[in-house]
């Protein structure tokens, strides 16, 4: 069968969609794409089991409509997959539309952590014929496909349009053991749109993997992801090791991002770290992913150090208490301070992520996170940050609490694109993009500018690095200057 995976082009104002692989959608004014891993392992099973796929990300190529639409008419694909996400499910209910039209023949397939929440919904608003829930979409895909070439039976978590029913085969499930799956095919995913725009990468050009679905955490009541991966599963530490091997060798990839929800720890972490510097890639390439405050010691870090890793993402999102615990994130304030210490005194560029717009906390709670983030930045603790508003995605323990609690301000979906509080708040929109603008603009203090400048390793890759993230910095300014 042909098959497509897509993503048609959004055009907006607001800038470029942050869509693809994104756990907290945003737009930039700095164009950003995320290689998404998991739609990249459905195209490389798809191929494999002998279909004929296209890859058409019509964001992250630039196309205007008409050329996506081209493309898609030359591709005829029997089914067409694609990933959406809340702020931009009716952007995508459109061009549903548009597609059928276009491509009578052609079956579309939805898929994302929207769908997943409100798969009856998707079903009312467009002419989808598949919505595929869960995370373990790239397996239910190809089961998808053998069930239309074999008439195979459907596993769980599969929706269908049949005539003017909808029916679906029970809750999806997610046991599929990752340990079979390919490496992805990075050429038949265009990889290459996803190795420059990136503010994650230092050295370019970068690569993304996932060592495991999701986190092993799995409980913040504001992740998506945890709706979608409700049970956590790895790849073999080997396993993951001979993939990054693969992208040095193969492609020439300077910096790989695992984007794992929370990277791997204990015997696994040792494992795939002493491999990684048996081998010599530590001396090839450099790792970043995502960690969890208050779980690793300086020891553990240093490890990493060693092993090439440069750059671990924590999520800091508030510096209250009773936030964190609200948010059932399993962390104590100040596991934050002293873990962003350890991992720095490590030698680990360490990157934090903040929210504002909890409808609990006011000005007071505000002025304690920008403080804690400014602190990190200004003490070198922490080498950058992200900083949004919080956004209760459908399905999350969030916003069925704030649902709940008549804490929403809007239902209407384009409004989640954190350009706006759609919570109920103790302070005003204005003093959350101030306290928001207030953090970044700690990038630019003179001790935060010294630490970075003291702990350059590749001089030319770091001032190139840090040049740009001048522009994503402003960029980030002019996203929260004011109403939208």
């Amino acid at each position: 069968m042909k098959l497509a995976i897509a993503y048609p082009p959004i055009h907006s104002e607001k800038g470029v969609p942050l869509l693809s692989q994104n756990r907290q959608f945003q737009w930039f004014n700095a164009a950003t794409y995320i290689y998404p891993v998991v739609p990249a392992c459905a195209a490389t099973m798809a191929a494999k089991a002998g279909h004929d796929v296209a890859w058409l990300d019509g964001i992250a190529e630039g196309w205007t409509d008409e050329e996506f639409i081209a493309r898609a008419v030359a591709a005829k694909p029997d089914l067409m997959m694609i990933e959406a996400k809340t702020p931009v499910i009716k952007a995508y209910w459109k061009w549903i539309g548009r597609l059928k039209e276009e491509l009578p023949g052609t079956k579309v397939a939805l898929v994302g952590d929207h769908v997943t929440a409100k798969p009856a919904e998707t079903f009312e608003k467009c002419a989808v014929d598949y919505v595929l829930t869960g995370g373990d979409y790239d397996f239910l895909l190809l089961n998808l496909l053998a069930h239309l070439e074999k008439k195979t039976a459907m596993e769980p978590g599969v929706w269908r349009r049949d005539g003017k029913e909808v029916h679906n085969t029970g809750p999806f499930v997610c046991d599929h053991p990752l340990d079979k799956m390919p490496w992805i095919d990075r050429d038949l995913t265009h990889w290459r749109l996803y190795s420059e725009k990136n503010g994650n990468f230092r050295r370019t050009p970068g690569a993304y993997i996932m060592a495991g679905r999701d986190c092993w955490h799995g409980k913040c009541t504001f992740c998506s992801w945890t709706t979608l991966y409700p049970n956590y599963r790895q790849r073999d530490p080997v396993d993951a090791a001979d993939e990054i091997g693969n992208l040095i060798e193969k492609y020439g990839v300077r910096e790989i991002m695992d984007d794992t929800g929370t990277f791997p720890v204990g015997k696994w972490l040792e494992t795939f770290c002493t491999t990684i510097i048996d081998r010599g890639y530590n001396k090839k390439i450099n790792i970043d992913c995502n960690m969890r405050f208050g779980r690793l010691r300086f020891e553990e870090y240093s490890l990493m150090k060693k092993a090439g890793f440069r750059f671990v993402l924590f999520g800091l999102e508030s510096a209250n208490q009773a936030t964190l615990d609200r948010l059932n994130k399993g962390l104590k304030v100040e596991d934050i301070l002293a873990g962003a210490r350890e991992a720095s005194r490590a030698g680990l560029a360490v990157h934090v992520t903040v929210m504002f717009g909890y409808p609990w906390e006011g000005p007071a709670e505000i002025g304690r996170t920008v403080e804690l983030a400014r602190e990190l930045m200004i003490r070198g603790y922490a080498h950058s940050l992200q900083v949004t508003l919080v956004i209760p995605y459908p399905g999350t323990p969030l916003f069925n609490e704030c649902e709940a609690g008549g804490m929403l301000a809007t239902f209407d979906w384009d409004d989640y694109d954190m350009r706006r509080a759609v919570m109920k708040s103790g302070a005003s929109e204005a003093e959350i993009k101030m306290a928001i603008r207030k953090v970044y603009r700690s990038y630019f203090h003179p001790s935060a500018l010294w630490y970075r400048f003291v702990h350059a390793e590749h001089l030319g890759d770091d001032l190139r690095y840090y040049w740009r993230g001048v522009f994503r910095i402003a960029g980030h300014l002019r996203d929260f200057g004011g109403r939208r």
